[in-house]
């Protein structure tokens, strides 16, 4: 019997002589995008090397999302091996790119055969050579370009025993130009992975958010506030400068287990409960508190903040209050404890009885994330397209990989931000799996080495490619003991710091601008008569509000591109560690922003300060000039170090805009 004959071939070898490794940016491999928004740049860096010493060629190959043909962009070699190369994504959505790179015979040849010449070598047999790879260049061409390069290889065949115009030709501009266009990437090795880069809108990078309790902007005291009372606030909101205004739920309340004033388990019939615990027989996650109005109403609202504006963004969290419909029509999303109870909401020692957790892990998970899913979809109907989600650390991982990539598909222009205040590796891996911005620990790092150290995290590592931070000096959950204790000062300073280290912040107001600073009890972040449980009637006329000083810093914000982006944040030396210093510059350094702020709260502070004369490109014998933005003061200073000092009873902070001496023709200086 005779054997089978084989009918399959080997697969051919094929040599790939270009090694393409240590990309960047790169998340996880590549299982996780990078994020940017549209307009902005995305460099790309490789390590690319091969055997022998052939010079070498590479590009970055991009395209957006719904596009089937590869943009290119051009990378060049930096040191060690190691290339660089960027490119801009336009429109929002999702882009792919990678890297391809190989081995420039065209350019190798073009510097031996130089090498060769002056080294008074015969060049004759590298002529012939180069005139095969040119003419090779001209079959792959087409029309006019085709003809001249077959023109190149004709002149340089027939030079071939000239040695110096064999050599001229070599470094010809135009033959190099030809052969860049229609090079040989037959062997060319490309990145065996595609990385993407979500692309967000504007406001994912730089926004100013405002948090505001609707049923607390009622004129009268004692009344509760409705959707037409918040667009009479509207205007409030918008002289402060904020361009995004934030609503805790807005959809009935729980009747059982509600807690009462300063979260008391024993509520008075009067009180109203908290807004998170969502639900009641008016309706669940897709109605509107009775109280507060209508979906026609919201939509007013919405449509007057538009044209202020401000977006409105609401809170999404996925909880129940016991007496929610889905707890009754689905109690199987619910976990049943072993007294057929379920299970309310905990975090040992503490207990919120009001609140159920949906139960991912039940055979009905599938279901209730459907349902969750069309919660979204209903708010982005009704216009909403910026989301703030409650405790996204307590749910799966994949469920908000998928619920993000679900909603962003049909609307990329949605915004998710993630109120994890947990640990860092869960709120990183939050940010990579879709989460646009991120909350971050900024209430709590008060010392200069830790603010330093933070945001030089946040800004300065592969961390600043996925996580986006939005930084608030205080929440209604979060009264820190700087705030508690440091008076009127310690909220200038914060604002100032949070409004300046990030393109994104946000204050939990009225009670940020009164300086509401009175807690629950001693050593605790609770505030007293918390805004989360009863009325508050705020005065927002009160002549002892920051309203003014944050409506400055909001357009000093708007003002300087500077302030509106994170990556460029440097901190400077200062001799006093009661006092910080830090700039952010756009690229071309025409905008540079100087802050210096007094971190005691308490006591005047003093230092010197280095300014980085180099990088903000100041002559060392030069003078300049430091305008500080919020008092419009002038300093004229010299030299590296200049000497500062902050009372945080008048101003704890200077925000200085850096001006360089300009000399006209007519020898007249001037400040830029």
């Amino acid at each position: 019997m005779n054997s089978p004959k084989a009918n399959l071939e080997e697969p051919r070898l094929v040599l790939r002589r270009v090694v393409i490794e240590n990309l960047a940016p790169e998340i996880d491999g590549g299982k996780y995008p990078i994020k940017r928004t549209v307009g902005e740049q995305v460099v790309v860096e490789a390590d690319i090397h091969a055997d022998g010493h052939d010079l070498l060629g590479a590009v970055i190959l991009y395209r957006p999302e719904r596009e089937s043909a590869w943009l290119e962009a051009v990378m060049l070699p930096l040191v060690n091996d190691r290339w660089q190369g960027q490119f801009f994504v336009e429109t929002l959505g999702s882009y792919s790119y990678t890297v391809q790179a190989w081995v420039d015979g065209f350019q190798s040849w073009s510097r031996d055969t130089v090498k060769k010449f002056e080294a008074g070598q015969d060049i004759s047999v590298a002529a012939v050579m180069g005139a095969r790879l040119i003419q090779s260049a001209a079959d792959r061409a087409q029309g006019s370009d085709s003809q001249r390069l077959a023109q190149f290889a004709a002149e340089l065949k027939s030079l071939s025993r000239a040695g110096e115009a064999a050599a001229k030709l070599a470094r010809n501009a135009e033959l190099a130009a030809l052969m860049r266009r229609y090079i040989d990437r037959g062997r060319a090795t490309t990145y065996d992975r595609q990385l993407s880069v979500t692309v967000d809108r504007e406001k994912a990078r730089y926004s100013t958010w405002y948090e505001m309790f609707p049923r607390s902007c009622a004129v009268g005291r004692n009344q509760h506030g409705t959707f037409r009372d918040c667009i009479q606030r509207l205007q409030y909101v918008a002289q402060m400068g904020f361009d995004v205004l934030y609503f805790p739920p807005i959809h009935p309340i729980g009747r059982i287990h509600r807690k009462g004033k300063n979260n008391a388990a024993q509520p008075s019939p009067d009180d109203l409960g908290s807004p998170w615990a969502i639900g009641a027989k008016e309706g669940g996650h897709m109605a509107i508190h009775p109280a507060l109005g209508t979906i026609e109403e919201l939509k007013q609202l919405q449509t007057k903040a538009g044209e202020l504006g401000i977006d409105i963004a609401l809170d999404l969290a996925f909880q129940c209050s016991p007496d929610h419909p889905y707890v009754k029509e689905h109690r199987e999303w619910f976990l049943e404890r072993p007294d057929g109870s379920v299970q309310y909401a905990e975090n040992p020692p503490k207990k919120y009885e009001d609140i159920y957790p949906f139960y991912f892990e039940s055979e009905y998970a599938a279901e209730l994330c459907d349902e969750l899913r069309r919660v979204v979809f209903y708010w982005i109907e009704q216009g909403v397209r910026i989301f703030r989600v409650d405790n996204p650390h307590t749910k799966p991982f994949d469920f908000w990989e998928w619920l993000i990539k679900e909603v962003q598909r049909k609307h990329p222009d949605a915004i998710f931000l993630s109120e994890a205040f947990t640990r860092p590796k869960v709120m990183q891996r939050l940010a990579k799996l879709g989460f646009t911005q991120s909350y971050t620990y900024f209430a709590w790092k008060n010392a200069k080495w830790e603010l330093t150290q933070y945001f030089t995290e946040l800004t300065q590592t592969p961390v600043r490619e996925y996580m986006r931070p939005n930084v608030w000096p205080n929440t209604p959950d979060i009264l820190t003991e700087y705030l508690q204790y440091g008076g009127r000062p310690a909220f200038m300073a914060r604002l100032v710091l949070a409004a300046t280290l990030s393109a994104n912040y946000g204050i939990y107001g009225p009670a940020f601008e009164l300086c509401e600073n009175r807690a629950l009890r001693q050593g605790s972040e609770e505030y007293l008569d918390s805004e989360k449980y009863q009325l508050r009637a705020w005065d927002i006329d009160s002549p002892e509000s920051l309203k003014g000083l944050i409506s400055r810093v909001n357009q000093i914000r708007r003002e300087h591109r500077a302030l509106q982006s994170d990556w460029s944040l440097r901190f400077h030396r200062l001799d006093n560690d009661q006092l910080i210093a830090y700039s952010k510059a756009t690229d071309d350094l025409s905008d540079i922003i100087l802050v210096i702020a007094n971190l005691d709260s308490q006591n005047k502070q003093s230092g010197w300060v280095e300014i980085p004369l180099a990088d903000f490109q100041l002559a060392p014998d030069q003078s300049y000039q430091v305008h500080d933005l919020l008092t419009e003061a002038r300093y004229l200073w010299h030299g590296a170090w200049n000497y500062v000092e902050l009372n945080p009873a008048v101003l704890p902070a200077h925000i200085f805009k850096v001006r360089r001496r300009v000399r006209t023709e007519r020898d007249f200086d001037y400040f830029l």
